[in-house]
């Protein structure tokens, strides 16, 4: 009988030392990469302006004296040199109205929700034209950033100066997944239309590249999940579905080494 329990012991303690690593599926990134050869280039992706966003948005021509656009920039003290309002003066930019509109110098109210970077500044060059001959305007989302959470190594809010940022990159900038972080089951709240989403994202695998928040969005918030084995770390028996197998393990050995 003691004989056996102390077989039985030996099993117990290879079982859990078995079931507590962790294969090369569970760490290593983006399995079976070899299909993504040949693969469409995703690089032409911009996010699309939403309400309360901020915009800075720079004017100048190669063509003239930088007096005579001189109407159409921001001053430094975030107001407008030709007047209105619209304007975040923290940030020295134009704050998306809720009716997806700024108030543009010279040119008034200008419609941008659900526009591209690119195509709000050719929007602007065009009507500034105008007024200035060949108009350069560069348009930056000031307040890009992204929320990140759980186990990377270094959770916070990270602010995005490219105007779009991957999945990758942006684990890459909070110091990646730790050891006890979910690889293949990163959650992305994201709110489209005023609505909340949810999505998911397997960094394991090379399909990843397909998803939809694969691109991230301003104000996005990414969660990365403590793996089972740092759950069961924080407690002993954290659940009734863990005594369960626990239980049902024992069970199974002590029958199986007494059938020997």
């Amino acid at each position: 009988m003691f004989k056996s329990i102390g077989k039985l012991g030996w099993f117990l303690i290879l079982s859990i030392i078995v079931s507590s690593c962790a294969t090369k599926d569970d760490v290593v990134y983006f399995h079976n990469s070899q299909s993504l050869e040949g693969k469409e280039n995703l690089l032409d992706y911009e996010p699309k302006i939403e309400a309360n966003d901020v915009l800075r948005i720079n004017i100048s021509s190669s063509s003239v004296n930088e007096e005579i656009v001189a109407p159409f920039q921001m001053n430094q003290q975030g107001g407008q040199s030709g007047g209105g309002g619209g304007q975040n003066l923290s940030l020295t930019g134009y704050l998306v109205s809720p009716e997806g509109t700024i108030n543009f110098p010279v040119l008034g109210t200008v419609e941008v929700e659900g526009l591209t970077r690119t195509a709000i500044q050719q929007k602007l060059q065009k009507q500034i034209a105008e007024y200035v001959r060949d108009p350069v305007v560069d348009v930056r989302i000031v307040n890009f950033s992204v929320t990140v959470l759980g186990e990377v190594g270094s959770p916070g809010r990270v602010q995005i100066t490219d105007g779009r940022v991957t999945m990758p990159e942006l684990l890459a900038m909070s110091g990646d997944i730790t050891y006890n972080g979910k690889r293949e089951n990163i959650k992305i709240i994201r709110e489209v239309n005023g609505v909340k989403t949810v999505g998911y994202i397997d960094m394991t695998e090379s399909d990843l590249f397909d998803s939809p928040f694969y691109y991230l969005k301003q104000n996005d918030l990414v969660y990365v999940e403590p793996t089972y084995r740092t759950v069961k770390s924080a407690g002993f028996f954290t659940s009734y579905q863990g005594i369960i197998s626990v239980g049902t393990t024992i069970i199974s050995l002590y029958f199986l080494i007494n059938s020997l």
